[in-house]
């Protein structure tokens, strides 16, 4: 038995002593605020700072749309031709942080592409410069099996 409580005793010494070195500190430190972040990032449960959820059904994009939501498409102009929603803005996604004075801040943007992957990458771009903007899962693809209004 008492081999066993030193081998206890000089775990928790070895520990107690790793502790005061400078090094494990801050390591220590680091990964406690790494934690700490990851929880605060991941603490919005699918919504942006402004309560808006980060994505959104088509069901969802379509309602607001209808409710005169400013809808942006992301995709290409060559996509665009092919078919759009009608009354929407384009600025395809590799143009948009050139472009994006030309949006309204204060107003919720619904940013869809095809699928919904550029959009995911357009709204990221839209909420680091501070607007309100959530992404459409399923994208026009989505929007369009639906039966919503393409031109």
């Amino acid at each position: 038995m008492s081999k066993r409580k030193n081998k206890n005793n000089n775990a928790a010494s070895g520990f107690s002593a790793l502790m005061r070195q400078p090094v494990a500190q801050l390591i220590t430190v680091a990964v406690i605020a790494f934690v700490v972040y990851l929880i605060a990032v991941g603490g919005s449960g699918g919504k942006n700072s402004n309560g808006l959820a980060t994505e959104i059904s088509v069901e969802e994009a379509y309602q607001m749309y209808q409710n005169g939501g400013f809808v942006l498409d992301v995709r290409t102009q060559q996509e665009w031709d092919e078919y759009h929603a009608p009354n929407t803005t384009l600025i395809p996604l590799d143009q948009l942080p050139a472009r994006i004075s030309e949006l309204p801040k204060g107003k919720d943007i619904v940013v869809i592409c095809r699928s919904g992957n550029r959009s995911q990458q357009g709204r990221d771009i839209l909420s680091n410069a501070g607007f309100n903007a959530t992404s459409v899962r399923g994208g026009l693809s989505e929007w369009r099996r639906k039966g919503y209004p393409v031109e």
